[in-house]
């Protein structure tokens, strides 16, 4: 299986936080899934700790290729393909993150693990990340 983190899934990996799902935990942790980490979830993390709404995201943003490296996941960089049809998506979705880890899931052929309710219900292989 190939699965692509949403941030907040990431995030709740990292600080190995009760917030992630059991289910979702071990779908990470399965030897044969391949974890994709999109370079937008670093952007957005940086955004919002520098904007001081995120504090606790320095430990990640300090480490984060060490982060990666140690749980085995692979870094998935953002591409003009993956932005254009995040862009161009007719969807009442606003959030650019979001869109683009939407696309980058459909385009990648990954399942996109994420808390988002609205992604849940639009993307035909999103799963839930929370409880």
């Amino acid at each position: 299986m190939k699965l692509l983190l949403g941030t907040l899934a990431l995030a709740w990996w990292f600080a190995d936080s009760p917030r992630l799902a059991g289910g979702a935990r071990a779908r990470i942790a399965h030897p044969t899934t391949q974890v994709l980490v999109s370079a937008a979830s670093a952007w957005e993390i940086a955004i919002k700790h520098e904007a001081g709404r995120w504090p606790e995201a320095a430990r990640m943003l300090d480490r984060w290729d060490a982060l990666l490296a140690e749980a085995g996941f692979a870094a998935l960089p953002v591409s003009a393909a993956h932005g254009m049809p995040a862009a161009r998506w007719d969807w009442a979705h606003r959030d650019p993150f979001d869109r683009l880890l939407a696309a980058q899931s459909m385009l990648e052929g990954a399942a996109l693990l994420t808390a988002d309710p609205v992604l849940l219900g639009l993307l035909p292989d999103a799963m839930n990340a929370a409880a």
